[in-house]
């Protein structure tokens, strides 16, 4: 059963959203060649802590896994999720994936990016970027009366345009008091099918998209998983609240907030 959110709630959500969306930002601005993965989990750890939360992803434990041991997912590459934190220092011309997720007054807020490390190739630029549209496109269809199945027809139909992989194995997921509720989200599926949009819904949206196969695999630790042809891949995520008039993006800053509420009165009043 999909879990719709009361108006307190939402209000919890957001403020979870913007203290991970903080810790994101913050991460972002590190990332540079000669930091380790290390360095960015334990910042990120220090963050979550600081503001009152607890890092969501530590002791996670599905079925039949081990705990998960670091507060954020860093996926270096090939790596398309849940990768380990290390020590190795980021090169220039990686690519890196930094998943994460806090729990604070009851309820989580998840998000993602990927980032180039340095200066990257064009063509692993375009994957970012095509990645992010990906993710803008899917939010526009959390809309009332909506389907889950139109989330990933808009991820599919626009990364087939490029001929990426589209992660299968992995996908989103409805988000609230627990990181992952009902509905799976995939990124791909028909317009109009699976469960309709009602207000209230949380949704995490994450493609996962990939230079080569969609194909994957995971590594002996039992969790890292990477693509199986060894080519990069790309994973941008935020956590969304569905209202009455569109979907809200909960995992911005409150400066990304208001810098967006001042566009959308410039686009208006344009």
């Amino acid at each position: 059963m999909i879990i719709a959110k009361s108006q307190k709630d939402l209000e919890k959500m957001r403020t979870v959203g913007e203290v991970i969306a903080q810790v994101r930002e913050t991460l972002r601005a590190m990332v540079a060649p000669g930091i380790t993965t290390l360095e960015l989990n334990a910042a990120a750890e220090k963050m979550m802590r600081d503001a009152g939360a607890i890092p969501t992803f530590i002791g996670y434990k599905p079925h039949g896994m081990t705990p998960f041991p670091f507060a954020i997912c860093s996926s270096v590459n090939e790596q398309i999720v849940h990768g380990f934190s290390t020590d190795k220092p980021l090169e220039e011309g990686d690519i890196v994936s930094l998943d994460m997720a806090c729990t604070l007054d009851g309820f989580v807020g998840d998000t993602a990016m990927t980032l180039p490390v340095g200066a990257i190739s064009d063509e692993l630029k375009n994957l970012i970027r095509v990645t992010e549209e990906c993710l803008d496109l899917a939010i526009a269809q959390c809309r009332v009366n909506g389907h889950v199945g139109d989330i990933g027809w808009a991820v599919q139909s626009h990364a087939e345009k490029y001929g990426y992989g589209i992660v299968r194995d992995y996908t989103g997921h409805g988000i609230g008091r627990r990181m992952h509720e009902a509905p799976q989200i995939p990124n791909y599926g028909r317009p109009g099918t699976r469960e309709k949009i009602r207000a209230g819904y949380c949704f995490a949206i994450e493609p996962m998209l990939n230079l080569g196969t969609a194909e994957t695999k995971t590594l002996e630790d039992g969790w890292t998983v990477v693509t199986r042809d060894g080519k990069p891949s790309a994973h941008a995520e935020h956590t969304i609240a569905v209202t009455p008039d569109g979907p809200e993006i909960l995992t911005l800053t409150k400066e990304q907030k208001l810098a967006l509420k001042n566009s959308r009165a410039e686009t208006v009043a344009a």
